[in-house]
């Protein structure tokens, strides 16, 4: 299949990022390979989104940080960059409210660069062959763009985050379906989970099975940053676990510690807090 007739896809991984890990940055790598392999896709750009401080999840430390280490992570990557909508936002934002900003978002940036697009004119008769021969590309280039279509944001995201959609009150019925239904899922599963199993016990899941896209890690790798917190509030090394940039960040700043570790404790969480109050009205 030619490039032209490939759908273009966007890769968005919404969490904490609390650190970041090498773990996170291998996701995109995974799903990239898999996704361009099937021969129907071409990932063009992946997009890491912490979420904000209102999330109120326990440990979560200050959104600023988060943000600043995954900036530092990616630092060098070419094609996986860092958005700071979702953080910025004063309440906690539902992850369907952030894949539509960022579809509306690429929708937008298309109409943009069709409205600047020159309007070209028939050459005159005094027009040499060399400048035809231009308008002729840009033309060409113009319908292109035209026809190619707006590229499609997908969900990425590890097993745990699927088998979330299971956990009471965590998730609305319908932003599951507007995420599988409009967007689509891309779940790199993790040694122990049986994401195939959890997608056949879910009515939900089962009925957008054909939107979620499984990839297998073989080369397992079970870094989280639950244990990266861990082995901090411990003084142990977090090094090869984590991109050295972000280590020497944590060192520097001391995120991470006991105290750390007990923000939040006893706050409910935000999408808890909200979907509860809502069922109980």
């Amino acid at each position: 299949m030619e490039n032209s007739e490939k759908t273009e896809l966007v890769l968005l991984a919404c969490g904490s990022f609390n650190p970041i890990t090498n773990m996170h940055l291998r996701l995109f790598e995974l799903a990239k390979d898999y996704m361009n392999g099937t021969g129907k896709y071409k990932v063009i750009k992946g997009i890491i989104s912490p979420v904000g401080d209102a999330y109120k999840k326990k440990g979560l430390i200050s959104a600023h940080h988060r943000v600043i280490m995954a900036e530092l992570a990616t630092k060098n990557s070419k094609w996986v960059e860092v958005d700071t909508w979702e953080s910025l936002q004063k309440e906690w934002t539902e992850t369907a409210k952030v894949l539509r900003h960022h579809q509306e978002k690429l929708e937008a940036s298309i109409c943009d660069l069709q409205q600047n697009s020159p309007v070209l004119q028939k050459p005159g008769r005094k027009r040499k062959w060399a400048e035809q021969k231009q308008d002729f590309s840009e033309k060409k280039s113009l319908e292109q763009t035209k026809t190619k279509g707006v590229p499609k944001v997908k969900l990425l995201c590890g097993a745990d985050f699927l088998e979330s959609f299971g956990v009471p009150n965590l998730w609305k019925s319908e932003d599951i379906t507007k995420i599988l239904g409009d967007y689509g899922l891309i779940c790199i599963t993790r040694a122990g989970n049986d994401a195939q199993k959890f997608i056949y016990e879910s009515d939900v899941l089962w009925k957008h099975q054909n939107n979620i896209h499984l990839v297998n890690e073989w080369i397992t790798n079970d870094i989280s940053s639950t244990k990266i917190r861990r082995a901090l509030r411990r003084g142990q090394s977090i090094r090869y676990l984590v991109p050295d940039l972000v280590q020497e960040y944590i060192e520097k700043h001391n995120l991470y510690s006991s105290e750390s570790e007990e923000r939040n404790v006893g706050v409910v969480l935000a999408p808890l807090q909200r979907n509860t109050t809502e069922v109980k009205a």
